[in-house]
């Protein structure tokens, strides 16, 4: 089955809206869950579904990707799996950086055309579900599809995020719309199912997967619509008319990670009591970097539905609704809620720390008596003794030197070092 289908996994652009957690690292490369990245879940998905031949597409900031990749998919030299890295370069044929999402799956063509495959799976590397891509690709052939687009159910309110369609009763796509302005939204209701329709989902959402018969992707990207940049706003919508275009309909749990606010509901929804994207699934794992880190040590903290990754020292009072990442170190007294700390990528040691004391500089970590709440710390901070920082939507949006404001989370800046005392 994986021979017919090779995966190409896109990076997505700038990730302004992530901004600062992709001020020096591209969207799939931020570090989700407390130990892996974001692009660790359609990789994942895709060795699950055995489908092992991917490429990733990526153009700012992707550097921390490509060593977080080369760090962690090994395959055996006996099989022709492989994660390949397609950054934008310019060459003969093109001088120019990817424009939209088919300009970079065009651009990337011929390194896919090196390999045999039938089908091509296009991803979005910025997203948080669990899919089985051989039920889509099943659902495509026995439709005789020549497109497949993966949709959800979503309601009225998020509709005009998304790209939404109308299907027929045989789940032929007969219309879309991207993104459109809530007056329009009555005439896009979908008969989405009983289920659906009782939760007010009734708007079939693109959720930016789909499958093409590759023979047509090339035709289209180089030929038919070579003048297109982009698969939503362009070449879907043209396709319908000339091709026959499906829906496969998604039940699951599905979030898409575009914004701040997004990001930081969806990583500390993994600690509620049974969480609608579920890590802890034996034929589902999430794969990532192996690292070899000690378990983590905690003592004396009151823990409240929390996740921590491995190789913490953690001495904090308490923790609730929180997810820690690898290798963070929590001061005494200090409490934390409803947050997420990404971790560091080093552990000081103790001259390192005598050193850091003597220049004035906080340890690196979290201090003592520090009270964090509505936060997310991105790595390698140094927040030092006695430090607030209480987001809430009573706080204006802002952008500091050391912190972000946004949505009333306080998003403190990779690398950044908050004073004793310090108060957001």
């Amino acid at each position: 089955m994986s021979k017919q289908v090779i995966a190409v996994i896109l990076g997505g652009g700038a990730g302004t809206r992530l901004y600062p957690l992709t001020a020096s690292r591209s969207k799939p490369a931020v570090p989700i869950a407390g130990k892996y990245r974001l692009v660790d879940i359609p990789i994942s998905n895709c060795i699950n579904s055995g489908i092992n031949r991917m490429f990733v597409l990526t153009q700012y900031n992707s550097a921390s990707l490509n060593k977080h990749i080369k760090n962690t998919y090994h395959f055996s030299v006996f099989s022709s799996a492989f994660v390949d890295i397609l950054a934008a370069e310019q060459t003969p044929d093109s001088t120019s950086w990817y424009q939209g999402t088919a300009d970079a799956v065009r651009q990337s063509l011929r390194h896919l055309n090196q390999h045999d495959c039938e089908y091509v799976l296009i991803l979005s590397g910025d997203q948080l579900y669990q899919m089985d891509f051989q039920k889509m690709l099943t659902n495509h052939k026995e439709q005789g599809a020549d497109i497949t687009i993966a949709t959800i159910p979503v309601a009225g309110r998020e509709a005009s995020d998304f790209g939404i369609l109308k299907a027929d009763s045989n789940h032929h796509i007969t219309s879309f719309i991207e993104k459109p302005k809530a007056d329009l939204l009555p005439d896009w209701v979908s008969d989405t199912g009983e289920e659906m329709k009782r939760q007010g989902r009734e708007y079939l959402a693109s959720m930016g997967i789909y499958i093409f018969n590759r023979q047509l992707l090339v035709d289209l990207l180089m030929d038919i619509y070579k003048d297109y940049t982009d698969f939503g706003k362009e070449i879907l919508p043209k396709a319908l008319e000339e091709y026959k275009v499906v829906s496969y309909q998604y039940d699951g749990y599905w979030t898409d990670i575009g914004h701040i606010y997004s990001f930081f509901e969806a990583n500390l929804a993994l600690t509620q009591e049974i969480p609608p994207f579920n890590l802890f699934d034996n034929s589902k794992a999430v794969y990532t970097r192996a690292r070899m880190l000690p378990p983590a040590k905690i003592s004396g903290t009151t823990l409240e539905k929390t996740i921590i990754a491995e190789g913490c020292i953690i001495n904090a009072s308490r923790i609730e609704n929180s997810v820690i990442g690898i290798r963070q170190r929590i001061g005494h007294g200090t409490t934390i809620v409803s947050s997420y700390l990404m971790g560091t990528d080093y552990y000081e040691t103790i001259e390192e720390m005598t050193h850091s004391q003597e220049r004035g500089l906080p340890k690196l970590g979290i201090g003592e008596r520090c009270y964090i709440r509505n936060a997310i710390i991105d790595k390698n901070c140094r927040i030092g003794n006695d430090v607030r920082i209480n987001g809430s939507n009573h706080l204006e949006n802002t952008d500091h030197s050391l912190y972000t404001i946004k949505d009333g989370i306080v998003v403190v800046k990779k690398g950044a070092i908050l004073p004793d005392g310090f108060v957001i």
